[in-house]
């Protein structure tokens, strides 16, 4: 008895469990399952990774190419070749500023002759032919001017030595009116001295400007 109390008792086994068994069974299949964040070999094929910089989609119009740094430049090489070819702008501000002031006085001009021409009719004997005559001068006259200010102000905005010209051309024609009328028209009053000096005056320093702008765009 004291023997048998002695010694260590034998080893018992341990009968697996149904959840350890289930363990066991189940290892092989998760062995052959992918590890969590790995990429599967078809999937890892098929992925096509970026090489370089990022993918962009191309231009559709002729407008997009080169993106906005493109047109920018190109934008930037055409106007600076511009500027090469120009040499910068070369129409006349002086000249701008006389074809509306020359306009706004024209248009004094013409009413206040209108009325003068009126008034020395009823005041003065007036000759009905010469009177016929007068009108119709005035009259032409302020069609010239419409035409010479139109044809100025283009050719100087647009640095066309063509309208310029024409419109050089046509300031002769208005000054040969603007004489007649302050001094070859049958009655001259003081007014009609004054605005017609006025006038000249205007159309002297056009004149010079003119020829001043047409010389810089031809050359």
């Amino acid at each position: 008895i004291l023997t048998s109390l002695g010694s260590p008792p034998p080893p018992v086994r341990k009968c697996p469990s149904a959840v350890g068994r289930a363990n066991r069974a189940s290892a092989p299949v998760r062995n052959q399952l992918p590890k969590r964040g790995a990429v599967e070999p078809l999937r890892e094929l098929n992925r096509k990774w970026p090489k370089g910089p990022r993918w962009r989609p191309e231009p559709r119009g002729c407008r997009d190419r080169g993106g906005f740094a493109g047109g920018a430049g190109r934008g930037g090489m055409a106007a600076s070749r511009r500027g090469e070819r120009s040499g910068g702008a070369l129409s006349s501000l002086p000249l701008q500023v006389l074809f509306h002031l020359s306009g706004a006085w024209y248009a004094l001009y013409f009413l206040a002759t209108l009325l003068l021409i009126a008034y020395k009719s009823q005041v003065f004997t007036y000759p009905l032919g010469h009177l016929v005559l007068d009108v119709t001068l005035l009259f032409l006259m302020g069609i010239l001017e419409a035409v010479r200010l139109y044809l100025g102000t283009k050719g100087n905005l647009t640095e066309a030595e063509v309208p310029l010209a024409a419109s050089l051309v046509l300031t002769v024609g208005s000054t040969l009116l603007a004489v007649y009328f302050l001094l070859w028209q049958t009655l001259v009053l003081r007014a009609d001295w004054v605005l017609g000096a006025a006038l000249l005056a205007l159309h002297g320093l056009e004149a010079v400007l003119q020829v001043v702008a047409i010389a810089a765009f031809v050359s």
